[in-house]
């Protein structure tokens, strides 16, 4: 028996799966880590905590297993981040995160005086206060001597896959976010490097997701008690790893993830641009490319509601507590802007927001318009792939928000489509152990490990008329953030 490790660098934890040809998982092992913030809207964390994650974690998946039957690992990891290496491989200054919002002056320059359109011209898409250029930018302006002793600019997942092989790589998916790539042609823009005030020489190589790139060094081979033999997988971006994951490739697909952050994802064989902007052109992990709608607080609204608010951990019990004939009456609201908004709005100072309370209003009330905000803030994004006659009939759905039965209900409902959940809803660490099977030649490419592996446990259908009830309610929703919008720069 063969053995492959999926890695999910997740924004909290490190995920990771141990799962064998047949696509059996064997045991998961999950490491956490802390989140700093050191201003309000900032974001960081210590690239030195992945790496202990790592060594501590894989061992202990490993335990009683035959190690020697380890064939290849495969990482998905949290996009965007900045990690920054000076010529001794050393980490210059913790990671800055997909979800930090410092860059918005940065941001402003790119796309107001660069100018969005020569943006999506050189990029295929615009930019964003977590996209990793505007953060370069920021570091460039406000820390010059961390700036100049840059060697190596690289990403979350890739810095993991540095401390196992030792080579500076990249994949496709994952350089999509970085506002550096030229997406279309799958190489680095001269461009926006020289906007950004970089070389190419500080960039990793570029490969396809389910390339090998190299083997496991000797040393940290030793330490995992691992086959120095071991290929390494590119791997891909969080969204791209959770779309392999569940199957979600070749023309036409589309994934949901409820995560920190939300997206739902299209696959395309076609590279493809929303001419607005709205959603992210990217390359995808099969090789081909995907549109990506992305809200940065999505599981994360629910987290801050039930322990920051409530204080308390027992989600189930606060969902049992919503009445089923209380779906699509809700008169509470939520914007579910905590840290800031992507997509489609592009708004660094949009922030949460409950609307429509009274006194009879009721804590299940709250519950219940955190879960429809983030429904309603995912189908703003699908709204704008309809809007370019992309048929959206049924999607997949993966991540944490996923184990609830309720919250896939609403989603179902608020979005008019079938929801078909996988049988493992391992997102990120299945697609990255699948994608180290295609690596190592296990399989001949990622529609084939996709077809074989990936199962269907059970579907949600929306009700038509549940369905009408939230078709109402979230036309209400969407003139909230334009009534309100004109205010949150004002209040911070």
């Amino acid at each position: 028996m063969s053995y492959y490790i999926g890695i999910d660098l997740g924004t909290s934890a490190m995920k990771l799966l141990l799962m064998d040809e047949g696509g059996r998982i064997h045991r998961t092992v999950s490491r956490e880590y802390p989140l700093e913030f050191p201003r309000a809207g900032w974001s960081q964390q210590k690239p030195e905590d992945w790496r202990r994650a790592l060594l501590e974690g894989i061992p202990e998946l490993l335990a009683g297993v035959d190690a020697s039957s380890v064939k290849g690992i495969g990482c998905g990891g949290q996009m965007h981040g900045l990690v920054v290496l000076d010529e001794k491989d050393q980490v210059i200054r913790p990671a800055i995160l997909w979800n930090d919002g410092r860059t918005a002056r940065q941001v402003d320059y790119l796309n107001n005086e660069i100018g969005k359109e020569r943006l999506s011209e050189l990029t295929a898409n615009i930019a964003f206060a977590g996209f990793t250029a505007p953060k370069i930018l920021w570091m460039r302006e406000n820390e010059p001597e961390n700036f100049a002793k840059i060697a190596k600019i690289m990403l979350p997942k890739d810095y993991i896959n540095y401390i196992l092989t030792g080579v500076h790589a990249c994949d496709y998916s994952d350089a999509s976010g970085m506002l550096l790539l030229d997406v279309e042609h799958k190489c680095w823009s001269r461009e926006m490097l020289k906007i950004c005030g970089i070389h190419e020489r500080q960039m990793p190589k570029l490969y396809e997701s389910y390339e090998c790139i190299g083997t496991v060094v000797p040393e940290m081979a030793d330490q995992l008690g691992i086959p120095c033999e071991v290929k390494v997988a590119a791997g891909a971006g969080d969204n791209a790893a959770a779309a392999v994951g569940t199957g979600v490739v070749g023309d036409g697909g589309c994934n949901i993830s409820l995560g920190t952050s939300g997206t739902v994802f299209i696959s395309s064989e076609n590279f493809g641009v929303d001419k607005h902007n709205a959603l992210h052109a990217f390359a995808h992990a099969d090789g081909g490319y995907h549109l990506m709608g992305c809200m940065l607080s999505a599981a994360s609204c629910n987290k801050w509601l039930m322990e920051d608010i409530l204080k308390t951990s027992d989600y189930s019990a606060e969902q049992d507590a919503i009445a089923q004939e209380k779906l699509g009456e809700n008169h509470v609201f939520f914007l579910p802007y905590l840290m800031g908004e992507r997509s489609p709005i592009n708004d660094t100072n949009a922030r949460g927001t409950f609307i429509g309370m009274t006194l009879d209003t009721t804590r299940a009330d709250l519950v219940q318009a955190v879960l429809e905000g983030v429904a309603f803030a995912i189908r703003d994004s699908v709204q704008v792939a309809r809007s370019l006659g992309i048929e959206i009939n049924s999607s997949k759905v993966c991540g944490g928000g996923a184990k609830s039965e309720l919250w896939k209900k609403i989603f179902a409902n608020v979005l008019g489509i079938e929801l078909q959940c996988p049988e493992s809803e391992q997102g990120p660490g299945m697609g990255g152990a699948m994608l180290a099977m295609v690596a190592c030649g296990e399989y001949r490419d990622v529609k084939a490990v996709c077809d074989s592996l990936v199962r269907v446990a059970s579907v949600v259908k929306p009700e038509p008329e549940l369905a009408e009830k939230y078709e109402k309610r979230y036309q209400q929703f969407k003139k909230i953030y334009p009534a309100v919008k004109a205010l949150f720069p004002e209040i911070q």
